[in-house]
């Protein structure tokens, strides 16, 4: 009986173990974002899938005798890591080049290592071959002097070297990424759609921008000259037939006096449903897909203009003030219309406020929006033609009556489409100030 139990013991002694080495996992390793450059301080993003996790991850950069490290560390489990199932994780670790450490701009070896948090505790090895550039951002802005009309657009052309991972134009708070100028000699010769908001002080000067991961930054201004606008102010009456009609329609069940769910829709759902056209700017093409210039719908009377500031009318007193980032175009009931200019969809649906919509992508972060129809005709990521059907005008979403709400943005901040429409703009200030194209 003594031999058995002893037996027993032993068994559990050696199998258990067993049995927890051969339930010990490899860890699949990854940089995210891959990178291929770091500066002088550079964040590595490590992406580790192991379902018991890492106990270790290790970053080493080398660079003949120059060595500097970073390290993220865990409490160790090795008897109950079985029970886990985790998700893949990213760890984001800061790595430096440091000249006084011997690193100089030039080849550099980047190896991420990370131990299994497990009975076995197993060492995987990730390397890369990366360069070292120590060099701050620099820019060369090119062209003449600018013309900007507030709330409308322009187009920046630039040269950046050094180390840099970001450039484009910066006008107050809002920025507009940069993309390769189409034919260029490299990635450094760049190009920036962008606009000067309806809303941004007269005095603010815009700037070309670049920087790395380091803190290293750099702006530039250029030469320009700004057109200042006086938006136009209207008076919209708010009756209760009004609000009875869209108040149900777009906040069907929710509870309260008409007005006050009205004043949400106005302000909360507006900012979100502009928010969700702002994101769409990350479905861009990289190149162009338009040919200008873009047409207006046919035949249609202007019935609001862009960056109208209107004022909510309710039983004699104003309740609220919103601006109008768009152009209202009446024709006829359900009139068909079509696209502005050659793109793909990239949104087809409802969108609170703006009811039935469309957006088209135009490449470069310029992008076409069609609000309020009665019907939709595209599907997501068709690619269409000017004056190919998109669906009907309608009076979904936050519309009196029929019409189409015509809007266009650039980077995610809506611009004057006035200007898209005028062969001439285009010529002058978009296509004339592009190199190489």
């Amino acid at each position: 009986m003594q031999r058995i139990l002893l037996f027993a013991i032993l068994l559990v002694l050696i199998g258990a173990p067993a049995l927890l080495y051969f339930l010990s996992s490899s860890t699949d390793l990854a940089l995210e974002p891959d990178v291929s450059v770091l500066g002088a301080s550079s964040k590595v993003g490590v992406r580790a899938a192991n379902p018991h996790g890492v106990r270790a991850l290790r970053v080493k950069l080398e660079q003949d005798a120059a060595l500097t490290t970073a390290s993220v560390e865990a409490p160790a489990d090795r008897w109950l890591f079985w029970r886990r199932n985790e998700p893949p994780a990213t760890f984001e670790v800061k790595v430096t080049a440091d000249p006084r450490q011997g690193f100089r701009s030039g080849p550099a070896k980047l190896t991420a290592e990370t131990i299994s948090n497990d009975f076995r505790g197993r060492t995987n090895t990730l390397v890369r071959d990366v360069e070292i550039n120590l060099a701050p951002p620099k820019l060369n802005v090119t062209g003449d002097m600018m013309y900007i009309n507030q709330g409308g657009a322009g187009l920046a052309a630039f040269s950046v070297s050094g180390y840099w991972t970001e450039a484009g134009v910066r006008v107050g708070s809002q920025e507009f990424r940069s993309f390769p100028v189409p034919g260029g000699s490299s990635e450094n010769e760049r190009f920036c759609l962008f606009v000067f908001p309806w809303d941004a002080p007269a005095t603010e000067k815009p700037v070309v921008f670049a920087r790395n991961p380091a803190g290293m930054q750099v702006e530039t201004g250029f030469p320009h000259k700004l057109f200042e606008k006086n938006w136009r102010r209207r008076q919209l009456p708010v009756s209760e037939a009004f609000l009875e009609k869209i108040v149900p329609r777009l906040d069907p069940n929710g509870q309260g006096p008409l007005l006050e769910r009205f004043l949400r829709i106005n302000r909360e759902m507006r900012r979100s449903n502009n928010q969700s056209l702002a994101d769409l700017r990350l479905q861009t093409e990289p190149g162009f897909l338009w040919e200008n210039p873009f047409e207006q719908l046919s035949n249609t009377q202007v019935e609001a203009l862009f960056a109208d500031i209107r004022s909510y009318i309710y039983q004699g007193q104003k309740v609220d003030e919103q601006v109008h980032l768009g152009f209202d175009l009446s024709k006829v009931a359900r009139a068909p219309v079509v696209a502005g200019n050659h793109g793909k969809v990239i949104f087809a649906g409802e969108l609170g406020i703006y009811g039935q919509c469309v957006v088209l992508d135009h490449g470069f972060a310029l992008q076409s929006i069609y609000a309020h129809l009665s019907e939709i005709s595209v599907q997501v990521g068709q690619q269409v033609r000017r004056g190919d059907p998109l669906g009907r005008s309608g009076e979904t979403g936050l519309a009196g009556g029929d019409h189409l709400h015509f809007g266009m943005q650039i980077d995610g901040v809506q611009t004057n489409p006035l200007e898209w429409w005028d062969r001439k703009w285009i010529q002058e200030k978009i296509l004339d100030r592009l190199p190489s194209r």
